[in-house]
């Protein structure tokens, strides 16, 4: 790996830190060599954790404190990692989210191999894959891609946002700037040579080149890669989400909306499994930090404090009690019941 490509993945976070270790040791598992993270009005120890492994260089930390400009926190961060010496000494980058997981289908299920499989790409398109929460309600300090498996077909027609994309990209000046699902300021000059491809492995349209963020739906996207995106969480973790707000724009709460449009439960994929001997090795290596390990038993401790502070305001225990009476929640409509009457009582003593 350390004559091959340099393959940057760029990350933006706030509030993740329970989360972090697992994103981390599974991309570096599949090949990412440099990880570049923003992080900005944390609580929960995250930017912390993230100077630690700093110290410990599995990454580089930079603090987005603002000010933003319009395009939002995440857009700011982006015109940040434009300048870093990072962005500039890499091959390949891919910006995306805590939420999202490269999983690679072809060779060694590596982004080494994944080139290798398009030699001549310029770009490839890492289409979404949906994974619903499946009626869980619980927040456990367990593996996000083992925890959620049940996921949206392969082939969909609706929403559109189901075929959205992040575009791992070659760094060689073809663009200028990095971009939230693609890279943005192409040179003219260079578009031409540009060749797109998706993650099924055809060669892409020239419309992809200026401004395509979504593929092509209605048919399959995955065979040689998809990014799989696990958007809800457990209802707990989704409650959290909420009242953190989009990545983009941080004061618009989530709502049912949301939700609907991304609990997908139809299909089962364990396909991620593939590399998880490998992502377990490297986070027990992270864990044997004690700085770190004390730092995500703190994030894990913040995350249910947190659920437990926000059940006390009436927006996000409405916000519960519409999630546990979701379908996908029946099965245990009992503990949901149990649940949402503590809560209410709850809210009857705090406004008493």
């Amino acid at each position: 790996m350390a004559d091959g490509p340099r393959i940057l993945a760029v990350l933006t976070v706030r509030n993740e830190a329970a989360f972090l270790l697992e994103w981390l040791a599974h991309h570096k598992a599949v090949g990412f060599t440099d990880f570049l993270v923003f992080s900005n009005d944390c609580t929960d120890g995250t930017d912390k954790m993230l100077d630690r492994l700093d110290q410990l260089g599995w990454l580089t930390h930079v603090r987005n404190d603002g000010p933003y400009d319009k395009g939002g926190i995440q857009f700011t961060a982006l015109k940040m990692a434009d300048k870093t010496r990072q962005v500039k000494k890499a091959d390949w980058i891919l910006p995306m989210d805590v939420d999202e997981f490269v999983n690679i289908h072809t060779g060694d299920h590596t982004v080494p191999a994944l080139l290798a499989a398009l030699p001549d790409a310029t770009a490839i398109t890492l289409t979404w894959r949906l994974f619903g929460n499946a009626g869980v309600v619980r927040y456990e300090d367990t593996p996000v891609t083992e925890s959620f498996t049940r996921c949206a077909p392969e082939i969909m027609y609706w929403p559109w946002r189901s075929a959205m994309f992040k575009t791992l990209y070659r760094n060689d000046g073809t663009y200028a700037k990095l971009g939230v699902h693609r890279p943005r300021s192409p040179d003219q000059s260079r578009l031409d040579k540009a060749r797109w491809f998706d993650g099924q492995g055809r060669l892409l349209e020239d419309q992809f080149k200026v401004k395509r963020i979504f593929n092509n739906y209605g048919r399959p996207n995955y065979d040689l890669v998809q990014l799989n995106h696990y958007p809800l969480g457990a209802m707990e973790s989704y409650v959290l989400k909420a009242d953190r707000g989009r990545a983009v724009h941080s004061d618009h709460m989530l709502d049912m909306d949301y939700w609907v449009e991304r609990n997908f439960n139809t299909d089962t994929d364990t396909t991620i499994s593939a590399t998880a001997p490998a992502r377990d090795h490297l986070r027990s290596e992270l864990l044997k930090d004690t700085k770190l390990a004390r730092l995500h038993e703190r994030a894990v401790d913040w995350r249910r404090t947190r659920f437990l502070a926000l059940m006390e305001k009436e927006p996000f225990r409405a916000l519960f009690a519409r999630l546990l009476m979701t379908p996908q929640s029946r099965p245990i409509s009992a503990q949901a019941a149990r649940t949402l009457a503590g809560f209410a009582n709850l809210g009857r003593i705090k406004s008493g």
